[in-house]
């Protein structure tokens, strides 16, 4: 069974854009805890170790606070407009008799024959959708695909579920394929620089800018 990750957590009296920006600079990330009926409680955790315990697979937590503790589930992280650094988590409360539907990352073991005889292994979902118990959230779904074979595709309902897990996707789902590599056209032997095609220019479009703003969901929450 999955054990709940502890990590100190503290209530924030100070919502809105300035207020989460000063906890991010005093390395906090914020967050709001909601669910089970119970008031939406506005959190701040230390990132760095928040980061590294998600890195590893928790999905479970126990934020400890000074007057009680609330066992949690991830149910969001946002990022940065870079999608590298995040800037907020919304956690939801769970009871550990719980089923929870949860995205777990996919990991495609051993070479495909398909791979060996000339193709190349695609993988077109990294996670698998599941429902589960929220003690037995796995860090990860191991698929062995060394039978698959060149123009072959692996569906979500040929993947091996722990024991108790329900997939939450269509069985014919298409996670992974081996297909035959493309050949390359030849170009033309040369060209005469007078029949050269002028170079296509190509404008980038501006930038998404970094929301600073938590999600309007979040701040009503809170």
């Amino acid at each position: 069974m999955s054990k709940a990750s502890a990590i100190k957590a503290q209530p924030r009296k100070d919502v809105g854009t300035q207020a989460t920006r000063r906890y991010r600079l005093k390395g906090f990330l914020p967050g709001i805890v909601y669910g089970h009926k119970q008031e939406t409680l506005a959190v701040a955790v230390p990132a760095m170790e928040f980061i590294h315990m998600l890195k590893h697979g928790s999905h479970l937590f126990e934020l400890q606070m000074d007057d009680h503790s609330e066992t949690v589930l991830v149910k969001e992280v946002q990022y940065d407009y870079l999608g590298t650094d995040p800037i907020h988590v919304d956690f939801g409360r769970v009871d550990l008799n719980e089923r929870v539907p949860v995205a777990v990352p996919l990991v495609l073991r051993g070479i495909a024959a398909g791979v060996t005889a000339g193709g190349v292994l695609q993988q077109i979902l990294m996670q698998l959708q599941i429902e589960c118990l929220v003690t037995d959230i796995p860090e990860q779904i191991r698929m062995n695909v060394s039978k698959l074979e060149l123009n072959q595709s692996l569906h979500a309902g040929d993947i091996t579920l722990p024991e108790g897990a329900k997939l939450l996707l269509e069985p014919g789902t298409v996670v992974a394929v081996v297909s035959t590599i493309a050949e390359e056209e030849v170009a033309p032997a040369a060209v005469g620089a007078e029949d050269a095609a002028e170079p296509e220019v190509i404008t980038k479009g501006k930038e998404k800018e970094e929301g600073e703003e938590e999600g309007a969901e979040a701040e009503k929450k809170a």
